[in-house]
């Protein structure tokens, strides 16, 4: 097989000590339907026998490019220095313990052309064991008023299912460098002034658990650059970014119950959010109704039980009338 002269499609792949799952995690992409694309991978000074397995296959399969960084650099990065070599219009995300399903390159590229004014496009996922065994579909809104409002109350992308246009990631100079963690979080709030998000419905990765993942600092770190991007987003909006604000935000989007007192702060704090979204333009006024019943459905989530069953038992009782 010949490498793609100026392929559509440049798949960016960080590896760093991923030797267990990194084979599965590259043959998913080099089976895809979708062929016209190149692969960087980006060894991130890996110590285990990762650079081996990428050798191998890059001999197989001249779509593979290889880059040995002798330091690990990050994320944030590793990311850059791929874009910066990357010949295709569509940056595609992955990482190197996930599992592509065989259409997601295609449908992506499908979607992407379809909808010129969509520029960052995540996908369904499932998250499964180290086996692949399912442990549950990921709940991920479709629509961008929905993904940029819950940047800061819940679920967004799933950031290896992410297919983005180059141009769009170059013009706000790409990952913010030397960040290691919350980097999707941190990029999506710069890029969501400049374009439309979407996600598509049907599930294109498997989205692996493992043990590996969880790590005492490494997640404290990621909350906390988390929370200053959003703080750094809710400043940009507001002109401030008080800190019981982003409290209450920060426990609905752990599902955590709130208090009656709490919950009218949080829907006083959600509608000034979505005023302040649309008033920038970074939400269509005409999504306004759509992001206000969404709002009602995650503070009613924040009650006991008790209540959402009440509510739940109230609105079918009055549809049947």
């Amino acid at each position: 097989m010949t490498s793609p002269l100026n392929p559509l499609v440049s798949v960016i792949m960080p590896v760093y000590n991923g030797e267990k799952y990194l084979a599965e995690a590259i043959e998913s992409i080099l089976e895809q339907t979708f062929t016209d694309f190149e692969f960087i991978i980006v060894d991130d000074g890996s110590f285990d026998g990762s650079a081996e397995i990428i050798r191998a296959y890059e001999k197989r399969d001249e779509r593979i490019r290889f880059i040995q960084l002798e330091a690990n650099e990050g994320q944030a990065n590793v990311r850059n220095r791929a874009t910066a070599l990357a010949d295709g219009h569509f940056i595609a995300s992955m990482d190197c313990d996930d599992v592509c399903l065989p259409q997601r390159l295609q449908k992506q590229v499908d979607y992407l052309r379809r909808h010129p004014t969509i520029g960052v496009l995540g996908a369904g996922a499932q998250a499964v064991a180290e086996d692949l065994k399912p442990l549950y579909p990921f709940d991920l809104p479709q629509r961008h008023a929905l993904i940029a409002f819950n940047l800061f109350i819940g679920s967004f992308f799933i950031h290896p299912t992410v297919m983005l246009r180059r141009a769009l990631l170059e013009s706000v100079g790409g990952y913010e460098p030397f960040r290691r963690t919350a980097i999707d979080v941190e990029l999506w709030s710069r890029l969501m002034w400049r374009t439309r998000f979407a996600n598509l419905p049907e599930t294109l990765l498997l989205y692996r658990r493992h043990e590996d993942q969880h790590h005492t600092t490494r997640d404290a770190k990621m909350r906390e650059q988390a929370w200053e991007a959003r703080a750094r987003l809710l400043g940009r909006l507001w002109g401030e970014a008080p800190t019981q604000t982003l409290l209450r935000f920060e426990r609905m989007r752990r599902d955590e119950k709130l208090g009656w007192l709490e919950r009218r702060n949080a829907l006083k704090d959600l509608k000034r959010l979505l005023n302040a979204m649309i008033a920038n333009e970074v939400i269509d006024a005409d999504d306004r109704e759509l992001v206000a019943a969404h709002i009602q459905w995650r503070l009613e989530a924040t009650m006991p039980r008790i209540w959402q069953m009440l509510l739940h038992w109230r609105r079918h009782r009055l549809a049947i009338r």
